[in-house]
C-alpha cells in the first residue's frame, strides 16, 4: 500500500515543519486527533509517540491508535515516522516540506507493502491494506491533518 497526500500552504517552509512536528500540539490544533503522548521523548518532534484519531462516517466516528517510532531530518526538512505497534505496525510515513510558489508544498507518504499482521495469506493482507485501510483510512486521517495543519500556519 502507498498514499500519497500532500497540500499547499501559503507559509513558510520551516514554520509548516515546525507546526508538522509539533505531535504533541496537535491535539488542540487538530479537531479529530484524541491524543497524542509520546512514551518515549527524545527531543522535539523524536522518540517513541502514540497517537489517536477519529475517522469519521458521517454522524459516527471510528477510533484509531498506533505507536511510531519518529524522528526529524532538519537539513531536508522531513519528518518519519515508522509504526511499531497498532493494526499498520510495519508502516513507513515521511512528511517533506518543499518550496513551492508563495509557500511550501506539504507530502505525506504512507509505504506498507505487508499489510497487517492478519493470520490470511499476503496477497490478502495487502488487498486490505491496499483496499480498505489506505483509501478508507489513512487517506481520511492524513487529508484533515494536513488541512488542519494548513489552517493554522496560515492563521486560520
Amino acid at each position: 500500500m502507498y498514499t500519497v497526500d500532500e497540500i499547499h500552504m501559503h507559509a513558510s517552509v520551516d514554520a509548516c515543519f515546525q507546526a508538522g512536528a509539533d505531535v504533541e500540539r496537535w491535539p488542540e490544533r487538530l479537531p479529530h486527533y484524541r491524543w497524542v503522548r509520546f512514551q518515549r521523548k527524545e527531543g522535539f518532534g523524536t522518540g517513541r509517540v502514540e497517537m489517536a484519531a477519529r475517522r469519521s462516517f458521517g454522524p459516527l466516528s471510528y477510533p484509531v491508535w498506533w505507536v511510531s517510532e519518529m524522528h526529524l531530518a532538519r537539513e531536508r526538512p522531513a519528518v518519519h515516522y515508522r509504526h511499531v505497534a497498532g493494526i499498520t505496525t510495519g508502516m513507513d510515513v515521511i512528511w517533506t516540506f518543499e518550496p513551492a510558489g508563495d509557500g511550501t508544498l506539504v507530502r505525506i507518504v504512507h509505504d506498507w507493502n505487508t499489510g497487517p499482521a492478519w493470520p490470511l495469506p499476503q496477497p490478502a493482507r495487502r488487498a486490505i491494506a491496499g483496499g480498505i485501510i489506505g483509501p478508507v483510512f489513512i487517506h481520511h486521517v492524513a487529508s484533515r491533518t494536513l488541512a488542519g495543519i494548513r489552517r493554522h500556519v496560515e492563521g486560520g
